[in-house]
């Protein structure tokens, strides 16, 4: 029964991040051009959302560019988990930019953010593999573009 308990808790709190990371759809362009691969912090100062392209090693780098969809039209990849966006000139379809072996808590204003592995509710990415791989009885969230799937556990103690 532990285990249903603790698997939906993991399962809501990586909704939960998935959703308010979606929350960030805006019309203000970011500062410079993003390419694929490229990492950053978004957050929402004052209901604004800001996008911060930062370097993937950042503890505050908390989302990955998977794709730059510029024609009306296109989409983010599907298949898989949903992606954040935010949207400018361009829409950006983004993942979250989760490092092995760290824990993520649940931020309102953030999303998702890196935590002290122990912290209640938090989730920790036990591997990172390529897309479409087992994870077990972990929980599994996969995305397509990039290939990529995040085996998670519970993080809290």
């Amino acid at each position: 029964m532990r285990k249903i308990v603790t698997g939906l808790g993991v399962a809501a709190l990586v909704l939960l991040g998935a959703y308010a990371l979606g929350l960030f759809d805006t019309e203000e362009p970011p500062v410079s051009p993003v390419a694929v691969g490229q990492c950053a912090s978004v957050s929402r100062a004052a209901n604004e959302p800001r996008f911060t392209a930062l370097d993937c090693g950042s503890d505050q780098a908390n989302v990955k560019v998977a794709k730059v969809v510029a024609q009306t039209g296109e989409g983010c990849p599907t298949g898989g988990a949903t992606y954040s966006t935010f949207t400018s000139t361009v829409t950006l379809c983004l993942v979250p930019n989760l490092v092995e072996g760290s824990c993520y808590g649940q931020d309102r204003a953030s999303g998702l953010l890196k935590v002290p592995c122990g912290t209640a509710q938090s989730v920790k990415v036990a591997k990172v593999l390529g897309g479409g791989a087992n994870c077990g009885e972990q929980r599994a969230v996969v995305y397509p573009e990039p290939a990529v799937t995040f085996c998670l556990a519970e993080g809290g103690a």
